[in-house]
């Protein structure tokens, strides 16, 4: 519990120096010399503190959606972003832009997170239909299956002039958030606390469906619980903010090195884990070209790659 209470007191000054890190001027100073008023508070009110929240929002809420998502696959080396999860969010998202682009935001998110539910649900259905031998082989079709549907989504995009929009989606990007467009992200707290809620149910069904059925729980109402959770987490975020890569394997593996695999105690290390290290890559990408911006999947990319393959190297094969 210390060390718990301690890393979310190192989030919290993480946020912080969010609340002061970028272009305006935003400091103790000119806020006790400009009041709320003037333009240092202005800024933070409407871009800084929403941003910070937003960083907070997403980070954990990805993160749990890869804890999730590795405990119903049982497998460590799945994520929102290998499974096809993601490329459907998009899908659903681009098919919705351009069949109904009047439709408020909500609405589109929702449809987004039916893609998402489907392509996740086709990727376990996939799954079931392959004999894998191998840990790492579920992550590859995972990916290979994210390629088929993000190259069909690249040609609908390609041929409707919304390779532009494509891209913006695909590319994690907080810069943009302000007051009253990030709102949706407070769906993906929902979704910790589900998860939560539900964590000894996933840790059960983590150990296979006869397990589960013997111990008396519906091991179907378990999966669809958890890709409900994976599929409106990815969805909200992706609709919000854009994807993020890599957040929802690197932190539930680090965090299951650290405390072990009991999903009940790994739920606030993961949430504040995700919550830290999204906060830690866009204070990076804020001052590594100031008074430029380096998005956060490219931080979050070459970060997670690193640790990803450290990952890979310190696993034996056909280690679960």
């Amino acid at each position: 519990m210390p060390a718990l209470i301690a890393a979310f007191f190192v989030t919290i000054a993480l946020a912080i120096v969010s609340l002061f890190v970028g272009v305006s001027d935003v400091s103790l100073t000119s806020l006790l010399s400009g009041g709320m008023d003037g333009r240092p508070g202005e800024v933070l009110l409407i871009s800084r503190i929403p941003r910070t929240i937003a960083l907070v929002l997403a980070g954990a809420s990805m993160a749990i959606s890869g804890l999730v998502m590795q405990m119903i696959v049982r497998n460590r080396f799945v994520e929102p972003g290998t499974t096809g999860t993601s490329e459907s969010a998009t899908l659903g998202f681009l098919t919705v832009t351009l069949l109904a682009p009047g439709w408020p935001l909500m609405a589109k998110m929702a449809v987004a997170a039916l893609f998402a539910l489907g392509g996740t649900a086709l990727f376990l259905r996939v799954l079931r239909a392959i004999p894998l031998r191998d840990v790492l082989l579920v992550p590859l079709v995972g990916i290979m299956l994210g390629g088929i549907i993000g190259a069909l989504g690249a040609f609908i995009a390609y041929r409707a002039n919304l390779m532009g929009s494509l891209l913006a989606w695909n590319m994690g990007d907080f810069s943009g958030v302000i007051r009253g467009r990030y709102e949706l992200l407070w769906f993906g707290l929902a979704g910790c606390v589900l998860a939560y809620i539900a964590a000894d149910r996933f840790t059960v069904a983590g150990m296979g469906k006869d397990f589960t059925t013997n111990l008396g729980l519906n091991y179907r109402h378990v999966m669809f619980l958890g890709l409900l959770i994976v599929s409106v987490v990815s969805a909200v975020v992706l609709v919000s903010v854009g994807s993020i890569p890599f957040l929802g394997l690197i932190v539930p593996n680090l965090v299951s090195m650290l405390i072990g695999d009991n999903m009940r105690r790994t739920v606030p290390w993961v949430a504040i884990g995700g919550a830290g290290m999204v906060l830690a890559c866009d204070i990076v990408g804020r001052i590594i070209r100031y008074p430029y911006e380096i998005p956060i999947s490219v931080v979050m990319g070459v970060v997670g790659a690193v640790l990803f393959l450290y990952l890979l190297l310190r696993t034996p094969r056909g280690a679960k």
